[in-house]
């Protein structure tokens, strides 16, 4: 019996990823097990193994396309005689079954006009759609059923709807255009508009995107598309960026002295960034509402402190950026944290992070003075009430008792959940993060 190769939830807030890779064609043999696919989310990037042995089939969903949590990505079948018998009835490829889809569709187009919407995500011509997080988010916090989301006129490739079409249908929901009494009275036994009609009224239609001379169109794919769509989710969030510039002069001495003899006596290098992870983790402690989130009307407070860490994924960071996770860092000293960093690290270097090291982050670092920034506003990671960015030390002159001096200075930036943190806790934590620094006031 054929044997479907479903997409599992990656996650508990992926609700669909995107196939970037199939490692196997349609005519291949494969064990149970073994990895057959390759799937990208705005989380991870990690191939499926198969469901059984035998020989794929069929393959559902193309390279490049969403697809959505459960829903089927390709076919094994074990029975090697009936594999064959499929593949030649398919004409060999994997493409046959969607070039069946047009057929389809004509016979689905005599359908009566009249019927409404079903329930399920199936939208007014027949065809199943899938809805990005955005959409989905939106459509929770309004109350929009599978129905009205299936009569939303999709303004996005293949029809996709996307936030704005949902935004507009919110917008114009409940509003009917008045009309003259005569042309009332002149219909008065005319239809109420349906959602797809009110939306397909008040959308103006958007142009197709066309390369000028100069110019290519390059889709958005892949771990990029991924990071858009959890941008686009962050941006939703009411936030507020402060800055507290801190003199870390004791700690570039500390790390000059002792960065060899840690290498020798621990295997890992010393670098500030376990420095910050520490401070961080101590001064969340006495700031919880940094280190929880707003979720479904409910603030959800955490015990431990889960930090995530912004790092690129691949050798040169070519693979886009990604945030694993240093668990309970709260409990841990500044070895365990180095060694935690070095491996979260070298995982992403080479593409094997996994779905457990990124997810329970509740308070996120990114480093961008790694690379010579010294400036910048960071984007929380939502539902994290949270971000701290750290950037590039530099010597500095500074008047201390009456006298200049040159010491090593860096600027941090907080951007945090205004809904959840004010202006005044936000200042308090930096204050206390940056006398931690300056203080060197996090070993004990």
């Amino acid at each position: 019996m054929a044997v479907e190769i479903l997409m599992p939830e990656l996650g508990e807030s992926v609700h669909e990823g995107t196939v970037s890779r199939w490692l196997k064609q349609v005519g291949d043999f494969v064990k149970e097990d073994e990895p057959v696919v390759e799937i990208m989310t705005d989380k991870v990037n990690t191939e499926l193994g198969a469901p059984a042995s035998g020989i794929l089939v069929k393959i559902t969903i193309p390279e490049g396309e969403l697809v959505e949590v459960f829903a089927e990505m390709g076919v094994i079948e074990p029975d090697e005689a009936k594999a064959k018998e499929m593949i030649g009835g398919n004409g060999g490829t994997g493409s046959a079954p969607a070039a069946e889809a047009p057929a389809a569709k004509e016979e689905a187009a005599p359908a009566p006009a009249a019927e409404t919407p079903a329930a399920a995500p199936v939208a007014s011509d027949g065809e199943r759609r899938f809805y990005t997080p955005v959409v989905r988010a939106i459509a929770k916090q309004n109350g929009l059923t599978e129905a009205d989301l299936a009569g939303i006129a999709g303004s996005g490739q293949g029809g996709r709807v996307t936030k704005t079409d949902v935004e507009q249908f919110l917008a114009n929901r409940g509003k009917t255009p008045s009309a003259p009494p005569a042309a009332q009275s002149s219909a008065p036994v005319a239809a109420p508009s349906t959602p797809a009609a009110t939306s397909k009224e008040f959308k103006a239609p958007s142009a197709p995107v066309e390369a000028g001379p100069d110019q290519e169109i390059v889709p958005l794919a892949g771990m990029r598309k991924m990071i858009a769509e959890a941008m686009e989710r962050s941006s939703q969030v009411p936030v507020v960026s402060t800055l507290i510039d801190v003199d870390v002069t004791p700690l570039v001495e500390y790390r000059s002295v002792n960065k060899d003899v840690f290498v020798a006596s621990h295997g890992v290098k010393l670098t500030y960034t376990p420095f910050f992870i520490k401070a961080l983790a101590e001064t969340l402690e006495a700031f919880p509402m940094l280190n929880a989130s707003l979720q479904d009307g409910k603030i959800v407070m955490n015990k431990g402190v889960h930090m995530g860490i912004a790092v690129s994924l691949g050798k040169d960071g070519e693979g886009g950026l990604i945030v694993p996770v240093i668990r309970d860092c709260h409990t841990k000293t500044l070895v365990q944290i180095a060694r935690d960093l070095d491996e979260i690290a070298a995982k992403a270097r080479s593409n094997q992070l996994g779905v457990p090291d990124v997810q329970g982050g509740t308070f996120t670092l990114t480093n961008p003075g790694s690379y010579g920034a010294v400036l910048g506003t960071p984007m929380i990671n939502a539902p994290q009430s949270g971000i701290a960015g750290v950037y590039g030390i530099k010597q500095t002159p500074v008047i201390i008792n009456g006298m200049i001096a040159i010491r090593s200075v860096m600027n941090v930036v907080l951007t945090y959940d205004h809904r959840l943190v004010d202006g005044l806790t936000a200042g308090r934590f930096l204050q206390q993060f940056k006398q931690k620094l300056e203080s060197m006031d996090f070993f004990k």
